[in-house]
């Protein structure tokens, strides 16, 4: 792909301009930021609030559906196996349907639930936490950079981000991944982004399966607010 040198918008995580042209659809283009590998979409794509939580509407997330209850597991393993009880959670971006926070709650630990359409309590950003969950999200935000932050300066020391998102892999297999097509995800993060998060952050970084990551906070970690 050849580098446009009229598009110069900002990479939304780590600030740097002039990415590359990683792929293109008949619908968006997506760049590559050759700083920290994330690819993400042009302002000019991005939907008006009302279009974007209109899509999040028809999502049919039933609280009761056992596939989904699975599906959320994958973020819940990891919370039961690293944090012992009690603790306090906030799950970010928990939707209309707050499931995993249910979960979460049926194994014990006390929950707080914040979404910007759906749960818009903002008092409970202004708390510590002993894990914060944030599955599905992360690749619906522009500006990933201040979201992290946020999330890591409410983390206790040595408290763990459990993320869920879909990983790049490659362009060839980008230009045919159904997650690119919906229009809400912007934000297409990869191995080698979240390589980059760890180092600017000073967090430890784990994989879990091919869509689980988690950023812990070092138990020395101080935050200055």
């Amino acid at each position: 792909m050849n580098r446009a040198s009229v598009f110069v918008q900002p990479c939304g995580l780590c600030g740097h301009s002039q990415p590359l042209l990683f792929s293109q659809d008949k619908r968006r283009q997506f760049w590559q930021c050759q700083h920290c590998h994330l690819v993400y979409v042009a302002q000019v794509h991005y939907l008006s609030a009302a279009d974007e939580k209109a899509i999040y509407d028809q999502h049919e997330n039933c609280l009761e559906d056992e596939g989904y209850r699975r599906f959320l597991s994958r973020a819940a393993v990891p919370v039961q196996e690293k944090v012992k009880l009690p603790a306090t959670g906030l799950d970010f971006g928990c939707g209309p349907g707050p499931l995993l926070a249910r979960m979460l709650t049926e194994y014990g630990y006390s929950m707080q639930c914040y979404d910007l359409y759906y749960a818009n309590n903002v008092s409970v950003l202004d708390k510590y936490y002993d894990f914060i969950t944030c599955t599905e999200v992360i690749e619906h935000i522009a500006t990933p950079n201040q979201t992290l932050a946020r999330l890591l300066s409410m983390l206790k020391p040595g408290a763990p981000l459990v993320l869920m998102t879909k990983l790049v892999l490659d362009a060839e297999r980008f230009a045919n991944w159904h997650y690119k097509n919906d229009l809400t995800h912007i934000s297409f993060f990869s191995r080698a982004t979240f390589d980059y998060i760890a180092r600017h952050y000073d967090v430890g970084l784990e994989f879990i399966g091919n869509d689980v990551i988690v950023l812990t906070k070092y138990a020395t970690s101080t935050d200055v607010r």
